[in-house]
């Protein structure tokens, strides 16, 4: 009997292949969603750009003050009140103690940044579990979760962020953001329950539903990716109030002198007299200066990363992506 065509198909290299291929293309779109298009769409934006070259700066100062590149701040190891760029070896000048200005804010900036993130992170994280929890459960979830919610808010913050410093005395970055942002998760945690009352009467929320998926899920997949905006600019408030904050309570003496901060040389320069000398005014404005440089950082890194989770924007780049490749390809055709 002659082998007919169909008999000379080798049927298990396409399937074996098959999975490679669907592998692939799996990865493939796996990257284009979400790493290649989010990076274009961030990148796009100029205030995305300028926000990373400002926060990239104050990451390149810690990481100095990490590995000990750049003096540790002391008494006496420079002339007293020395100007800007007066002397290049101490280009921020010097304190009336003769301390090396950049010292300061250079080995100030590691515990900023750990404190600013950890309280961030802790009031995002948190508003984020119970407004989402609260709004999609609803009934008596939502009442119970809401009104401790309200009894949080109803406790004035800035008393209870002294009370514990006072008592608990923290020394740790860390803690301490974690100790001034106590409370800071509540009002946000009650706005997102409000956005996803409207959430969850989508219909792909209901279509979930239906099909039984369970409600972790739900919330991951389909709620939380919708509240991104809105948690990417209160995620940079919360690091900008612990910033403030942390500042002021260290000004005001209420915090411990015992590791470096931008509020402590803003309280030894008012201390000082810099507020009215206009040859110690370098020592007010440094670390003034290092202040609006970072919160500047953030809020205009926020601005441009609001765009990665803008759903029009990101489909508008990727139809840009798929025609330029699609041109690309037409024009090898021609070629070839």
């Amino acid at each position: 009997m002659k082998p007919t065509d169909t008999d000379s198909v080798d049927w298990r290299s396409e399937s074996a292949s098959a999975p490679d291929v669907t592998t692939r293309e799996r990865l493939r779109e796996v990257y284009d969603d979400q790493i290649r298009t989010p990076l274009l769409v961030a990148w796009a934006d100029w205030r995305t750009r300028l926000g990373f070259l400002i926060i990239g700066g104050y990451l390149l100062m810690a990481l100095v003050a990490v590995l000990g590149l750049w003096r540790e701040p002391s008494t006496s190891q420079a002339p007293r009140y020395l100007m800007l760029f007066e002397n290049m070896n101490y280009p921020l000048g010097t304190t009336a103690s003769g301390t090396d200005l950049a010292a300061l804010i250079i080995h100030s900036t590691p515990d900023i940044l750990l404190m600013i993130t950890a309280g961030a992170v802790w009031a995002t994280a948190v508003a984020v579990a119970i407004g989402t929890v609260a709004g999609y459960k609803g009934g008596s979830v939502d009442r119970a979760l809401m009104s401790f919610s309200d009894l949080v808010m109803a406790i004035p913050g800035l008393p209870l962020v002294i009370i514990l410093a006072v008592t608990l005395n923290p020394e740790n970055p860390i803690l301490l953001g974690v100790v001034i942002n106590i409370s800071y998760w509540a009002g946000l945690g009650r706005s997102l329950r409000s956005q996803v009352l409207t959430i969850r009467e989508n219909d792909y929320v209901e279509a979930s539903r239906t099909m039984g998926v369970s409600t972790p899920r739900i919330i991951v997949k389909d709620i939380v990716p919708n509240l991104m905006p809105y948690v990417t600019v209160n995620f940079v408030f919360a690091a900008r109030y612990v910033m403030f904050a942390s500042v002021g309570l260290y000004f005001l003496g209420v915090l411990p002198y015992s590791t470096q901060n931008w509020g402590v040389t803003l309280n030894f320069a008012y201390s000082g007299g810099a507020l009215f000398s206009w040859s110690a005014a370098h020592w007010l404005l440094a670390p003034m200066v290092a202040i609006m440089g970072l919160s500047l950082g953030l809020i205009l890194l926020s601005q441009g990363l609001d765009r990665v989770f803008n759903p029009r924007v990101r489909t508008r780049m990727s139809g840009e992506s798929s025609s330029t490749a699609s041109d690309d390809d037409a024009g090898v055709t021609e070629v070839l």
